[in-house]
């Protein structure tokens, strides 16, 4: 297979960047996406070029740092995917593919295809733990969970802080993922007894940290590489609510 690839190149934050156009050849249908960046680096190296900088780890499309734009859409064109879960084989032979990093205010470039997505650690510090007495462990049978609620935490708790709902908002929005972390807790009786606190320390801390505001057109949704639902949005705002209206006066 043979690609045309426009990639977004720029140095750091404080200098303009651009795109600069590659053509990849022989590339093998077999190939992630990120397999394919990397034969692409091979080749740049080679010819005595600067490769193209991008993030990943796990490369199993569990630890969230391989998220790109491409061809307009976070992780790619297949939903439930990410970058590093995505095939060549999904692109058409001799078309072009344009990669760009995810683009927020809240997320900011430091090269190429990388962005800060430190913010996203930060609302976690603000408050998605629980606090627990130390010592031995308490038997798990001794806490009883609803299979149907259990079920729906891990539903939340599925979230990898990929960032791809932020890059699909148009106002940058971070709100399915912080309410995912906060309906993890929230269903379940371990994190009950914070989840006033939790809620509204990271709500606070996210729209310290610069992210948009919610405007419900489901682009979240829809782009999330593993499904996560807007109802999980919902269920954030009613524990901000109660928290709000069942805030004890000091």
């Amino acid at each position: 297979m043979k690609f045309k690839l426009k990639i977004w190149r720029q140095k750091n934050a404080s200098v303009k960047g651009t795109f600069e156009d590659y053509t990849l050849d022989n590339v093998s249908p077999e190939m992630s996406f990120l397999q394919m960046l990397d034969y692409l680096n091979q080749q740049i190296i080679e010819s005595g070029g600067e490769p193209v900088h991008f993030e990943h780890d796990c490369r199993e499309g569990i630890c969230g740092s391989c998220g790109l734009y491409i061809n307009g859409r976070p992780h790619g064109p297949l939903r439930n995917t990410t970058t590093c879960e995505l095939h060549m084989r999904e692109f058409e032979d001799n078309s072009t593919i344009v990669i760009e990093p995810w683009r927020s205010k809240a997320f900011p470039l430091i090269k190429d295809l990388v962005v800060d997505r430190s913010a996203f650690d930060k609302v976690i510090q603000a408050g998605g733990f629980i606090n627990v007495n130390t010592g031995s462990t308490q038997e798990a049978n001794n806490i009883p969970i609803n299979k149907t609620i259990s079920d729906r935490a891990f539903d939340a708790a599925v979230c990898i802080g990929c960032g791809a709902c932020v890059a699909a908002c148009k106002n940058s929005s971070a709100m399915l993922f912080v309410s995912a972390k906060v309906s993890q807790f929230a269903m379940l009786p371990q994190g009950k007894i914070e989840a006033a606190e939790r809620v509204e320390r990271m709500v606070d801390k996210m729209d310290e940290m610069g992210f948009g505001f919610c405007s419900n057109t489901y682009a979240c949704e829809f782009d999330c590489p593993k499904g996560i639902s807007v109802e999980f949005i919902a269920m954030m705002n009613r524990e901000f609510f109660s928290s709000k209206v069942c805030k004890p006066k000091k």
